[in-house]
């Protein structure tokens, strides 16, 4: 995008189209202003913490019982258990970041 492009775009909606990151003192908020969508922080932590707790629990059926569960579900090693596999690891990867960093949620 060009920036007279942008410029007449934030005249148009008022905002600059490109996501900002608007500082919150609970919660950092993430916010796209062109599409009026609000995504926190929260919510992603939340998401991660879920994904962490379905791959636990998945874990602990294969070490107590050599059942993978997500592979029952999906196939084993289809393109669908392959991405959770690679979701869950992500997760781990987004709540082990703020720790090495020494941020505190």
């Amino acid at each position: 995008m060009h920036a007279e492009d942008h410029r007449q775009l934030i005249d148009a909606v008022g905002v600059s189209p490109l996501a900002t990151v608007v500082s919150n003192p609970r919660l950092p908020v993430c916010r796209a202003s062109a599409v009026g969508k609000e995504f926190t922080m929260g919510a992603l932590n939340e998401i991660t913490l879920l994904l962490l707790i379905v791959g636990g629990l998945n874990w602990s059926l294969v070490g107590l019982f050599d059942f993978d569960l997500v592979a029952a579900i999906f196939g084993e090693m289809s393109a669908i258990s392959r991405i959770v596999y690679v979701l869950v690891g992500v997760s781990a990867l987004a709540q082990i970041l703020p720790l090495a960093k020494g941020d505190q949620r």
